[in-house]
Formats: structure tokens, C-alpha cells, sequence
């Protein structure tokens, strides 16, 4: 009985080292093929091909209020279709420049 304990002890360490070196050689073909791919791709931009600044300069920021219009009130149920802009909200310039800031006292 004791051989057998220890047959079964040499059989699992040499199934460990097969799993070992199956892994090492499953790693080893996945670093030689990400490298046969990164070859395949085109090179960096040169600096030459690099983006550049408009004429101007860089684009300013434009911060304006927006005021969404009012839903018309009907009587009846709108559907978005009935809706001016087809459902899409419509927006104007709001009439005071004034960031709004949160106050402390209210919700949001």
C-alpha cells in the first residue's frame, strides 16, 4: 500500500511540471505573437504629422445660459411628434449672463 501512495505522489508531480511548462509555453507563444502583430502595425506620427494649432490660436470656450421654452398647454395629451422641435427640447439664450450658484439652503 505504501508504493502505491507514492506511485501517486510521482505521478502528480509529474503532471504538475507538465502543466508548468504547458503554461510557460502557452506564455512564451502569446509574447511571440503580440510582437509579430506590433510589427505589423504602422509606425508613430512624426513630429512633422503631428496636429497643429489653428491660425487663431486654440479655440475659445463659449459659456452662455440656456432657457429650455415652455411646453405649449393643450387641453389634450401631446405626443412628442405634436411637440414643436418633434420632441427634441428647444433652447434660447437665457436673459441674464449671471451664473446660477448653489446657496447652501437649498437642494441644488
Amino acid at each position: 500500500m505504501a508504493m502505491d501512495i507514492a506511485a501517486g505522489r510521482g505521478a502528480l508531480g509529474i503532471g504538475l511540471a507538465v502543466a508548468g511548462v504547458a503554461v510557460v509555453a502557452v506564455l512564451i507563444g502569446a509574447f511571440w505573437y503580440g510582437a509579430r502583430v506590433k510589427r505589423r502595425e504602422p509606425p508613430p506620427p512624426t513630429p512633422e504629422e503631428q496636429p497643429r494649432l489653428p491660425e487663431g490660436g486654440p479655440v475659445g470656450e463659449v459659456r452662455e445660459n440656456r432657457e429650455p421654452d415652455e411646453v405649449p398647454r393643450s387641453e389634450h395629451r401631446l405626443t412628442p411628434h405634436q411637440m414643436p422641435g418633434f420632441g427634441n427640447s428647444p433652447s434660447r439664450r437665457g436673459s441674464s449672463e449671471e451664473r446660477p450658484r448653489w446657496d447652501g439652503s437649498s437642494s441644488g
